[in-house]
């Protein structure tokens, strides 16, 4: 790899841990607790901290591995590094597209809270943004992450807030759900393992910092504190939340609602502040989308290196040099998706992939030899198994979905090396 090729290292502590926290506390943590209380419970509490637990493990396996290769691309790399070149590939490829859906996602919900009646538009315009911030350099793009992130933590403090100072008194703080939405009780512990794995997938923002390995400085010593600290922040806000919301809606309203925070805030005494959650909402929505298209496109940039993309998304450009072409790429994957598919059912698909992603992590971890104390490899064990499991018991349509998309690309590397061996043993005998 030649020198203009390598990225610059200009991040410290904060602003990676700031990414990685930004990503995590993204538009899913607006609508997430609604489908996992609709398949746990009154467990809700029980799923989020065994999704936690899978998520630590996790980010301890991605600790250990970007210190020890602090390159951008994250478990890709580490996947060729330490297993080899089909592993790496199922890991980048399971990031690139699951995280595109990700990416549509957010700039969907985004334009739905900004604009309703114009929620496409807005949204390809969110994007188009969002990636000319980025294309300025990997600073801007941490400026933008913590002012962003300020405001959805405030916003987060005005839910849990209004959800502590309880209902309203003149409406009792009953809200209307669909009836049946909620599948009951009996079915709560059977529900906590798929519940988990809807929650993981809002833990999964700290690989945003291990696929930034080669911008950060000082790389063995900020990235483990960065991802461990961003996942510690996240897991006790989500925690809190969880509780407050179970203790001021009841479990059924709960489940049955499509923007449960809003629905806190509205039947309590301070529901005159419903704006300003929307607002947290939308501002949450473009911090996420922020650190999706940089992490994605520092994923797509590895894999071009390797030639496992095509190899002109390798390239980078600007006065403080980023992966323009893989950049610029990612959009136009997002707006294709924006404008021809149904996102919202799409990237339910994302937590198979993600899951898998992580799967590959811990099994690269698992190899390691130098260790730390907090790190044995009993750890890097139980996280591999805890992503398997969470992968297949999460609901069969978003399984098959993305097991299909894995093959698919699976598949389509096979042909191109069969391609590349044929060219090559025709040259040779020229």
């Amino acid at each position: 790899m030649t020198k203009h090729q390598q990225l610059q290292r200009r991040l410290g502590v904060a602003d990676a841990t700031a990414i990685g926290l930004g990503s995590m506390l993204g538009a899913g943590v607006f609508v997430v607790f609604a489908p996992a209380a609709r398949l746990a419970g009154e467990l809700l509490l029980v799923a989020i901290a065994l999704a936690g637990a899978v998520a630590y493990c996790n980010a301890v396996a991605s600790a250990q591995l970007a210190a020890k290769f602090p390159q951008s691309g994250g478990t890709y790399v580490y996947g060729r590094k330490q297993l080899g070149e089909w592993p790496g590939f199922l890991a980048g490829w399971g990031f690139v597209t699951g995280k595109s859906a990700s990416c549509a996602a957010m700039a969907l919900t985004f334009g739905q809270y900004v604009a309703p009646g114009y929620a496409t538009p807005v949204a390809v315009a969110a994007v188009a943004a969002l990636t000319g911030v980025n294309l300025l350099g990997i600073t801007r793009t941490a400026f933008l992450t913590r002012i962003l992130l300020a405001l959805v933590l405030a916003t987060l403090a005005f839910v849990a807030a209004a959800s502590i100072l309880g209902p309203h008194v003149a409406d009792g703080g009953t809200v209307s759900g669909p009836a049946g939405a909620f599948p009951g009780p009996a079915a709560s512990f059977w529900g906590i393992l798929p519940a988990a794995g809807l929650v993981f997938f809002a833990f999964a923002g700290y690989a945003r910092i291990a696929t930034l390995g080669e911008e950060v400085k000082d790389p063995a010593r900020v990235i483990p504190r960065a991802i461990l600290g961003a996942l510690a922040g996240a897991l006790v806000i989500y925690l809190l939340l969880g509780a407050v919301l179970l203790a001021h809606l009841p479990v059924q309203v709960l489940a049955s609602s499509t923007a449960p925070l809003l629905d806190a805030v509205e039947q309590s005494r301070l529901a005159a502040g419903a704006p300003f959650v929307q607002a947290g909402a939308a501002a949450a929505s473009l911090g996420a989308l922020l650190a999706l298209i940089t992490g994605v496109g520092r994923t797509a940039m590895a894999m071009a290196r390797e030639r496992d993309l095509p190899g002109p998304l390798a390239r980078l450009g600007g006065h403080h040099p980023v992966p323009v072409a893989a950049e610029l790429a990612v959009a136009a994957v997002v707006v294709l998706l924006l404008l021809t598919t149904d996102v919202l059912t799409v990237v339910g698909f994302s937590s198979f992939g993600v899951l898998l992603y992580y799967a590959v992590t811990n099994a690269a971890a698992f190899t390691l030899r130098d260790r730390h104390r907090h790190a044995p490899r009993w750890l890097n064990a139980a996280g591999l198994a805890g992503c398997l499991v969470l992968a297949f018991t999460l609901p069969a349509a978003s399984a098959l979905g993305m097991a299909a998309v894995m093959a698919a690309g699976l598949a389509g590397r096979a042909v191109v090396l069969t391609f590349r061996r044929r060219r090559l043993r025709r040259l040779g005998k020229r």
